[in-house]
């Protein structure tokens, strides 16, 4: 009778196996790799089986709902409060939520399904995913990382800005309450900028950023959001090594926080004059806004950055599952609660939107109202004009709406000369607050007529803050994770080095021009380079690896065959889409001059400005150096200049005194030899209920496929993921 071997005598053991192959062969004698190597036949990519060679003693999640809440923590961030209404205000409404809802389900749930599965088969970071797939599009996994780091870059500035608005808010009254004033000699006046634009507006734009007039403007360091910007780092930096999760009861109240905060700014929103012009704002859609492909464009952007598609964050928390965690229900469980968390943000936008459209409305009448009266004193208009139901000291809009009509008409060869305004309140609707204005604007303003404003502006901030260290434990995920799997540095030396590299770079965006490099970077650093990572995460397993045969593996793993739904939209309809969408952003990019909306001090508004041409050079590079590891690695790894250990599989195996030799075996015996088991003696690894899928489609798991033998299948959950993390 043969000698019992280790990993025999642990499959008849209670004892869990945590060892990975290279584990189990290190006690063993030098042997020469290259005598003993296995050959795994075929080409780099096609055909190939996925060797999980390195299954270390991987952490895993305490428990599923940890898992989950984690999830819902990244994919729900900022964006969701600040980009998503955004985008919804700019592009029509509730003709922006169709598109989006349509390419969520078309587009975003099968390839967060895809990402999860990936990672969860091959329990690898991005990096570690991408090569075990193919090779030679491993520079997948760098171009995530990259594009990880840009966008980390300025997201971390935003969390600054929140800690400042934070410590800001420790006051009463509020400091954006009112507008500062100013004493020229005896007279007390109000500061110009402030009078013209808000107080709210006046605070972001004077008091926090101090910003410049354009972005050639660069000026000095803002000191008060650099110290936030530390700050920022800081906490992520403490957070990355130390890890969130490592307590269940704050990753409850992390992820649970934020709706409380929502549902209760909802409820007091609706309390607000003029709330519910914003709400039917919202609902009523603009059918031709979604015949705009820009609408469409930008629906598909927002559907990547919310679930954080190509990220690789996603991959990175699903490498800490079990094997048999049914991942196909995850995706649409995270999917559709962040797509509920942005209809709720944005419901609470619009109800501020409207008290804020209406504060406005009447100020515009109020001025204009000044204008006219001046104009009657004067005798440039006559008071016949003037219907005598109308009463100056108590102007309605409406009232001021007919009056204005009958002077444009009367006068309507010199009306431009009165530089009268129509102050309408569909047009105050439709000004769009770019981005972060939406969270430091829109609702600051709602705070100062909250009863016990500072509490809750404390709460508010203190959300964001909260939403934002989510999203950028994913983002520094997609970073520390792949590199740590690939290149087995350690992680708090990674840690520490990437946080104080990215604080450095950072002190672009706290400059006075700052704001106008983070969206330079929302803009262009991460759209275009994530949508060709996506695109090559979609190719790479449904047509480089196989479809079909990933989705024999997707059975094997979770027990039952997935949806034929995400077949056909891993093979044809998410490609399709994604090329479709790639090419409308590049001919975009092509004929339409890039730009960014600058605020001008002393006209106290927004004006939109093309980017000069060294800052469209910064542009193109950014997009290049995303995008650059790509067909580097492909041309390095085409002619073999790096190592591929993704196809050789070296091992040995010692019996007595004698080598037994495994260079012929065949693809299936290859598992069954390392299980310790000859191939006439060895059942088939999967349950009795799967078809056998023969040496041509077998699993390239199969030795992981039984939970009792725990090579890559159902750790046991002894310490959270924040370890690698």
């Amino acid at each position: 009778m043969p000698k019992i071997s280790k990993v025999t005598q642990r499959e008849h053991s209670n004892q869990h196996v945590t060892e990975s192959v290279a584990d189990l062969l290190a006690h063993e004698d030098p042997i020469d790799h290259k005598a003993s190597a296995l050959n795994v036949p075929g080409d780099q990519c096609r055909g190939k089986h996925l060797e999980n060679v390195e299954l270390e003693d991987r952490p895993a999640w305490n428990n599923k709902l940890q898992y989950i809440l984690a999830q819902i923590g990244y994919s729900v961030g900022l964006g969701n409060v600040w980009r998503f209404p955004y985008l919804c205000q700019k592009n029509g409404g509730g003709a922006y939520m169709v598109p989006y809802l349509i390419l969520l389900i078309l587009i975003g749930i099968p390839l967060f399904f895809l990402e999860l599965a990936v990672g969860q088969r091959i329990r690898r970071g991005s990096i570690g995913v991408w090569n075990y797939i193919c090779p030679r599009l491993g520079g997948i996994g760098y171009a995530s990382c990259v594009v990880c780091f840009f966008v980390g870059l300025y997201y971390n500035v935003i969390i600054g800005w929140s800690i400042f608005y934070f410590f800001q808010s420790f006051q009463y009254p509020l400091p954006w309450n009112e507008c500062p004033g100013l004493k020229n000699g005896s007279v007390n006046m109000v500061e110009p900028e402030c009078e013209k634009s808000s107080a709210t507006t006046y605070f972001w734009y004077r008091e926090a950023l101090d910003i410049s007039n354009s972005i050639s403007e660069g000026g000095s360091l803002n000191w008060k959001i650099t110290l936030c910007l530390f700050c920022a780092w800081s906490v992520v930096g403490i957070t990355m090594i130390k890890g969130i999760q490592s307590s269940g009861k704050v990753m409850y109240f992390s992820s649970l926080f934020p709706y409380v905060v929502l549902i209760c700014f909802l409820v007091r929103g609706l309390l607000l004059r003029g709330s519910v012009d914003g709400i039917l704002h919202m609902l009523t859609p603009q059918v031709e806004k979604m015949l705009d492909p820009q609408v469409w464009r930008e629906a598909a952007t927002q559907v990547f950055f919310a679930l954080g598609l190509g990220f690789g964050g996603v991959i990175a928390f699903s490498s800490y599952n079990k094997q048999d965690n049914n991942c196909q229900f995850d995706a649409a469980l995270v999917s559709f609660i962040n797509f509920f968390t942005s209809v709720l943000a944005t419901l609470v936008v619009f109800a501020v939107l409207g008290f804020k459209a209406n504060v406005m409305n009447e100020k515009c009448v109020v001025q204009n109202a000044e204008k006219i009266l001046g104009y009657l004193n004067s005798h440039i208009l006559s008071y016949d004009l003037i219907p005598p139901h109308i009463n100056f000291s108590h102007l309605t809009t409406v009232d001021y709406s007919e009056m204005y009509d009958i002077i444009k008409t009367v006068k309507e060869n010199h009306f431009q000369e009165l530089h009268l305004d129509a102050c309408l309140l569909e047009n105050e609707l439709n000004k769009a607050v770019q981005g972060t204005g939406l969270a430091f604007i829109a609702f600051t303003e709602a705070m100062t007529h909250f009863p016990a404003s500072p509490f809750w502006s404390v709460m508010f901030f203190f959300m964001l803050i909260n939403l934002g260290l989510g999203s950028m434990i994913g983002t520094m995920s997609g970073i520390i994770t792949p590199i740590i799997d690939t290149f087995k540095v350690q992680k708090e030396i990674l840690t520490v080095s990437c946080c104080i590299l990215a604080f450095l770079l950072g002190l672009i965006f706290v400059q006075r021009s700052g704001n106008y490099f983070v969206t330079m970077f929302d803009d262009y650093s991460a759209t275009l380079p994530l949508t060709i990572v996506v695109i090559l995460e979609n190719i790479a397993v449904a047509w480089v690896y196989g479809t079909k045969k990933f989705m024999q593996e997707l059975t094997e793993m979770l027990g039952f065959r997935p949806y034929k739904y995400y077949f056909y939209t891993w093979k044809y309809v998410s490609p399709i889409f994604m090329a479709i969408l790639l090419s409308a952003s590049v001919i975009q990019l092509a004929i339409s001059p890039p730009g960014y909306s600058a605020w001008i001090k002393n006209l106290a508004e927004e004006q939109y400005l093309l980017y000069p041409p060294w800052a469209l050079s910064l542009l193109i590079c950014l997009i290049i150096l995303a995008i650059l590891p790509v067909p580097v690695i492909f041309i390095l790894a085409h002619f073999q200049l790096i190592p591929d250990g993704s196809n050789r599989l070296s091992v040995s195996y010692k019996k007595g005194l004698g080598m037994k030799d495994i260079s012929n075996l065949e693809d299936n015996d290859e598992t069954r030899f390392i299980l310790s088991k000859v191939p006439s003696e060895t059942p088939s690894p999967m349950p009795s209920h799967r078809s056998y899928l023969g040496a041509e489609n077998a699993s390239p798991l199969d030795y992981s496929g039984t939970s009792n033998v725990q090579y890559g299948s159902g750790y046991v959950m002894t310490t959270p993921p924040e370890s690698e993390l």
